[in-house]
């Protein structure tokens, strides 16, 4: 038998947690001294402690935890739902470090206002192309919601092309259309050589040449495509230009670490 004292030792927890415990009924002393009204705990009750202590830490609410343990569930079932936690915890971890990324992002966009931009932007006409293509839908143009959609989508049509035996011509080609309710029809594209047929399992379209585009060459990774864009934009405007027409991201240079990635943006323009 445990002293609390000694019981929130071996539990490495605090004496007021156990009070706490105590006071919502969540982890009730083994004894409690009638004269002292001191707390005793059984070592058995270490293993109720174990499950609290992993569940409230894994996000789940105390009125939560009591209910699964009132329950009755059994390690395995334990087991289970506590990998699917930390599964959901580390997605959010995930998430929120993406978005860290943005803010910084969106930060030195901020320091940098009223700066003209420093990019070498190149003005150019782009030929016409005939691409192979799968599209999905993204929730917005904000990186961390278009990335997940396109990467999948040119792993999936090069699978397919080379399935089909149907060579690659060219770099890929990346662009965007906004939906009416806001989402973003995502279009992943390679150059091919073939005619368009109904047989096959992805579609064949021809990309209209572009007369002007402003261009404009980004390294690194994708998530990190915000600032010039925008950079892009502001030189654009500031040119007596405006946009006209679907803007592209061609991959130049693709490598397994995203930090050597080379891609160049094009956004057809006209003069104001």
């Amino acid at each position: 038998m445990f002293s609390i004292g000694d019981f929130a030792r071996h539990g490495r927890v605090s004496v007021r947690m156990l009070r706490h415990y105590d006071t919502i009924g969540l982890l009730r002393p083994d004894r409690v001294d009638a004269a002292s009204g001191y707390r005793y705990y059984a070592a058995g009750q270490l293993a109720r402690l174990n499950r609290i202590v992993a569940l409230k830490d894994l996000g789940f609410t105390l009125e939560q935890v009591g209910r699964i343990l009132d329950d009755r569930v059994d390690s395995a079932a334990l087991r289970g739902m506590l990998t699917l936690r930390n599964a959901e915890l580390e997605q959010r971890i995930i998430g929120d470090r993406a978005r860290l990324v943005q803010v910084e992002t969106r930060l030195r966009i901020i320091e940098k206002e009223g700066a003209m931009p420093a990019n070498d932007v190149v003005i150019k006409s782009v030929p016409a192309v005939r691409v192979a293509e799968l599209t999905g839908v993204a929730t917005d143009f904000e990186p961390q919601s278009i990335g997940p959609v396109v990467g999948p989508l040119f792993e999936e049509v090069c699978a397919r092309l080379e399935k089909a035996g149907v060579a690659i011509a060219g770099p890929a080609i990346a662009y965007y259309e906004e939906n009416a309710e806001g989402s973003v029809l995502v279009h992943a594209a390679v150059p091919v050589d073939i005619e368009p047929d109904a047989a096959h399992d992805f579609a064949v379209v021809d990309l209209p040449a572009v007369a002007r585009a402003a261009t404009v060459v980004h390294r690194g990774s994708m998530d990190n495509v915000l600032e010039p864009w925008q950079a892009l934009g502001r030189w654009i405007d500031a040119n007596g230009h405006k946009s006209a027409g679907y803007a592209r991201e061609v991959t130049l240079e693709y490598t397994e670490d995203p930090s050597g990635w080379v891609t160049e943006l094009q956004e057809p323009i006209t003069t104001v």
